[in-house]
């Protein structure tokens, strides 16, 4: 039996968390093939409330930390989101233009580019897919679009008053 890596999550320093839920992935569930790679590419739906006092910016991020690398892989990286959204709509992360706010951006991801790009594992057990939404404590992060992924992480962690996962898993 293989032993699975840690989400990141676990790691980090704790903090509060808030309702996140999703008109397309539940908590455990098997990501439709509509949010993968070879599918469809479109981010899920995700909704969100009680975000803590203080809250001054929101990142969307998704990681797999099953993916055969030693430091998982970054999917989406949606960054400097206006404190009063809400959520993103299903496909959000197909451009910079389908997300809220005027300073809204996808940072870069590990395929590399700057959207979400869905699930593509290699053959064999499933992998899992960690949406997490963190609000922070700053009105932007301050990162440039094609700064490596696990250096924006390293800037929201910082940052982060409170997260919310919701991981679904994925495999071929």
């Amino acid at each position: 039996m293989s032993v699975r890596p840690p989400l990141p999550y676990e790691f980090l320093p704790q903090v509060p968390s808030f309702e996140l839920s999703s008109e397309d992935i539940t908590e455990g569930g098997k990501l439709a093939e509509e949010f993968t790679y070879a599918g469809a590419n479109l981010s899920p739906q995700l909704a969100w409330s009680g975000l803590p006092e203080g809250t001054r910016s929101i990142a969307v991020t998704c990681y797999d930390p099953d993916a055969p690398t030693g430091s998982g892989w970054w999917h989406w990286l949606a960054l400097d989101l206006p404190a009063d959204a809400a959520g993103l709509p299903r496909g959000a992360g197909a451009s910079d233009a389908d997300l809220p706010g005027a300073d809204s951006f996808h940072g870069r991801n590990d395929f590399p580019g700057n959207k979400y790009d869905g699930a593509a594992p290699p053959p064999g057990p499933a992998h899992r897919y960690a949406f997490a939404v963190h609000a922070l404590d700053v009105e932007r992060l301050d990162v440039a679009a094609d700064l490596p992924p696990a250096q924006v992480g390293f800037n929201i962690t910082f940052h982060t008053l409170a997260r919310a996962v919701l991981t679904a898993e994925f495999g071929v």
